[in-house]
């Protein structure tokens, strides 16, 4: 167990003072680092003014607005609107609620080793059953398919509400969509009337090379889910669409979603300062070159496969076995990695967005060292 005190950039501080490189960034969140010090000072700089004040519409909060136009900027022509909630998993619930509003339907396609949060619906379309086998039952009329296998689009049909989807797949272990997959999926849902809803919670905000993974695509979906890095290291999420859809929630019932702290000013503050940060670095567009480095440099023969999309990056072993000694190593020598939920013998690596050149080589080091040491008993 590991007792962090203070964090700051790229590392982390236990007692003794030893430092740890955080190959992980709490899953994705901080993007930006630790303790970045123009989002610090952006909640500073919201405290003073006031926290919680009511979120149902009766105040305008210009942390909130400015944020949602911010963001409405960064995402392709059609969405004018952004619902804020808490977190990726309650940003999923309204997603399908808005879906299920849309179109009067009910049923939900998802693919297998998704996965879209804990929360009952959110777990109802994750796409591994052993995950949720002690929490049935879950949402009825939830169909899961192949991730990649165009088989799935006949069963995409007149009774489908919605089809949930990652553009970039991360807890089965990092699998890219292949060429034309999201194109044909957004193709079906149009011939049938269902929406297509992107799930870029984890690999939004700049981590795979670019703000959004659907621009890698071209493809643009009905709604955009979002959050991890969102938040700037701060509690946020949301999900962004039309005007005419997310209208939908105004009347029958009126206030048809709700959420008492989404869209906090705090966090919606910390937020802005995140998107203004890497909009003006444009640090997302290293990526990529950074992730080459990382391949270039991790050398072992017990590396059976890498896969990745910019800092967004999955290193396959043989087995859990192999891996869990060597990450556990990795931690003794100072850096921080993990595995993924759907994926046990892959090494999941996502550092900030921030991580230099320098870094990379003096991480990679240790982690060859591990490797040697590990794979040499």
């Amino acid at each position: 167990m590991l007792e962090v005190l203070r964090a700051k950039g790229i590392y982390l501080y236990g007692r003794g003072g030893k430092k740890y490189i955080d190959l992980i960034s709490g899953i994705a969140v901080s993007n930006l680092g630790h303790s970045n010090i123009k989002i610090q000072n952006a909640i500073r700089h919201q405290l003073k003014k006031y926290t919680h004040l009511m979120v149902y519409g009766e105040f305008v909060q210009s942390p909130q607005v400015r944020l949602a136009k911010a963001l409405i900027k960064t995402l392709p022509n059609g969405f004018e609107q952004v619902f804020f909630v808490n977190s990726g998993s309650e940003a999923i619930e309204g997603a399908l609620k808005l879906a299920k509003r849309a179109n009067k339907r009910s049923k939900i396609v998802a693919f297998r080793d998704s996965y879209h949060g804990s929360s009952h619906g959110a777990l109802s379309i994750c796409g591994n059953e052993a995950f949720k086998a002690a929490f049935q039952p879950l949402l009825p009329n939830v169909h899961i398919h192949n991730y990649n296998d165009l088989s799935v689009l006949p069963h995409i049909d007149q009774q489908t509400t919605a089809v949930v989807v990652e553009p970039i797949q991360a807890e089965s272990g990092l699998h890219l969509p292949n060429e034309g997959y999201l194109a044909a999926l957004r193709q079906r849902c149009d011939e049938v009337g269902a929406l297509l809803i992107f799930d870029e919670i984890q690999t939004g905000f700049g981590r795979t090379g670019r703000f959004w993974a659907l621009e890698h695509s071209g493809v643009v979906p009905d709604v955009v889910v979002m959050a991890k890095a969102m938040g700037g290291g701060m509690p946020l999420g949301g999900f962004a669409a039309s005007e005419k859809l997310l209208s939908l929630f105004k009347n029958d019932p009126v206030l048809g979603h709700i959420s008492t702290y989404g869209g906090h000013p705090v966090s919606c503050a910390a937020s802005l300062a995140a998107l203004e940060l890497l909009q003006s670095t444009k640090i997302f567009e290293e990526a990529e070159a950074k992730a080459q480095l990382f391949i270039s440099l991790l050398k072992n023969d017990n590396i059976k496969a890498v896969r990745h999309k910019g800092l967004m990056m999955a290193v396959e072993f043989d087995s859990f076995d192999i891996l869990k000694p060597l990450i556990d190593k990795a931690i003794e020598k100072g850096v921080l990695t993990d595995w993924f939920l759907f994926c046990s013998n892959s090494m999941r690596i996502a550092p900030p967005l921030t991580i230099s050149t320098v870094e990379i080589k003096k991480c990679c080091k240790i982690l060859n060292e591990a490797m040697q040491e590990v794979f040499a008993r």
